[in-house]
């Protein structure tokens, strides 16, 4: 049975960081593309990143690259979402997904998957 758990969500202040964890359970993670997308209160779903298994290549998307960084510990079974200056506007749930299969759908995150975790709230305050 496939099974994503996300963790490190919280409340943080505009400027600062947390670091997502998504902890996979019925399968090897190592073995597949893992992605984070993220739904905000009236807000329509929104892909953030995604890493490939093969070559680990990552995708962001606009919103938020350069200050978000995806990351993969194989020996862990876990993927993580670093997430530096935070904004308001990444006020969200989190959550992780997988399509099992190995490489990321195109070169911009997607936001629907086959498979995903319970999520976790990020809320950024001002």
């Amino acid at each position: 049975q496939v099974e994503l758990v996300e963790s490190g969500g919280g409340l943080v202040q505009s400027g600062g960081s947390l670091r997502l964890s998504c902890a996979a359970s019925g399968f090897t993670l190592d073995r597949y593309g893992i992605g984070w997308f993220r739904q905000a209160p009236g807000k329509e779903r929104e892909g953030i990143s995604c890493i490939s298994a093969s070559d680990g290549t990552t995708n962001y998307a606009d919103s938020v690259k350069g200050r978000f960084t995806i990351s993969r510990d194989n020996a862990k079974n876990k993927v993580y979402l670093q997430m530096n200056s935070l904004k308001p506007e990444d006020t969200a749930v989190y959550y992780c997904a997988t399509d099992l299969v190995r490489y990321c759908t195109g070169s911009y995150p997607v936001a629907n998957y086959e498979y995903r975790g319970q999520g976790t709230q990020v809320t950024v305050s001002s």
